[in-house]
């Protein structure tokens, strides 16, 4: 009977055993998949690895330093490429601002009144000339977009100072807004009143 009793206990041992190194692989396994399942991520930027670098559109506008403010000192004029655009203008001390003047007059109903309004506007950018070459090819729906925001006004609040701002800034977006859908950057950095008669 005692050589019985050992007999039993080996194949004891050996199950702990293949259990101990079924855990032991399993838990290998979990690990390299994670670190697998990590390293993609991060490699698909999914995982906030390496940014994704944005390749240059050569054909996208450019900022255009003021004559003096380079950085050789010598006051050649010099286009600078164009990042991300932002929401903030450039600094007008250091680009050169282009304008455009649109020939006709904006003439819009005001809402809820008998009144209407008639605006001439003009528009800067501190961008190339691919700016103002974007205005002029798309003036048909810039100009429905401005009348639209036109008509959105009432006369009390764009016959005050504050109003008047308010709309250059929704008219300046609004002609941003066609540019980015048409073109896929905006640039305009301010809107100008050339004439303003509300009545």
């Amino acid at each position: 009977m005692s050589s019985a009793a050992p007999a039993a206990e080996a194949p004891k041992k050996k199950g702990k055993m293949k259990g101990i190194l079924m855990m032991l692989i399993m838990a290998i396994v979990f690990a390299g998949g994670g670190v697998g399942a990590g390293l993609y991520a991060a490699g698909a930027g999914l995982a906030g690895g390496h940014k994704e670098e944005v390749p240059e559109d050569p054909n996208a506008p450019k900022l255009v330093e003021k004559e003096g403010h380079t950085d050789s000192g010598h006051g050649e004029k010099k286009t600078l490429p164009v990042g991300l655009e932002t929401d903030k203008s450039p600094d007008p001390t250091k680009y050169k601002a282009t304008y455009y003047t649109f020939e006709q007059p904006f003439t819009a109903n005001l809402r809820d009144s008998d009144g209407f309004t008639q605006v001439g506007l003009g528009a800067s950018t501190f961008y190339d000339q691919k700016v103002v070459d974007n205005v002029k090819d798309n003036e048909m729906p810039i100009r429905s977009a401005i009348l639209m925001a036109l008509s959105q006004q009432d006369s009390f609040t764009i016959s005050t100072p504050e109003g008047k701002l308010k709309l250059q800034k929704e008219l300046k977006a609004a002609i941003n807004d066609v540019l980015k859908q048409r073109t896929g950057f905006g640039g305009i950095d301010n809107v100008y009143f050339t004439t303003l008669v509300v009545q």
